[in-house]
């Protein structure tokens, strides 16, 4: 079987996660979704929350599971049996940055792939910590996030 991870922090999840876990699914025999749980950065929702978020979005896609991870995301990938490492690009500042990452996860795991997917135009502009401003400030996120996440979001923030 051909097992892919898409990692990420997801804090939270939002429809352009979603579009490219999607689209991975349709790829690869079985997709996890490999939550971060100690990512550098300060998070709205614990891990479980994230998790809990991605699982609900996604209960009609049989071939995605969603699991915590801590660690090296190479160290993951191995655990899991994955083949390939599925990674969205938005924009070129996306792509650096991802290169930089594709790289060193080759010297440290010769034998995982990179998998990059294009996020789908509607979600070119899309990302978490805009998705949380846009929240706190009473803005309106229908349609870039599923509506038990911004459910959540207004509970956490308003």
């Amino acid at each position: 079987m051909t097992l892919a991870i898409y990692p990420g922090s997801f804090d939270p999840v939002t429809n352009g996660h979603l579009d490219i876990a999607i689209r991975a699914a349709q790829l690869f025999e079985k997709v996890v979704v490999a939550v971060y749980d100690a990512p550098p950065k300060r998070l709205l929702f614990t891990t479980e929350e994230r998790c809990q978020m991605f699982r609900r979005a996604l209960a009609d896609v049989g071939n995605i599971a969603v699991e915590p991870y801590t660690g090296l995301t190479v160290h993951f990938a191995r655990s899991v049996g994955a083949r390939a490492i599925v990674r969205g690009l938005r924009a070129s500042q996306d792509f650096e940055r991802e290169f930089e990452m594709a790289l060193m996860n080759r010297q440290l795991a010769a034998d995982l792939d990179q998998v990059f997917l294009a996020t789908s135009l509607g979600f070119q502009f899309l990302s978490s910590s805009l998705i949380k401003e846009v929240v706190q400030l009473g803005g309106d996120v229908n349609g870039l996030v599923p509506a038990h996440v911004k459910e959540a979001l207004e509970q956490r923030l308003r």
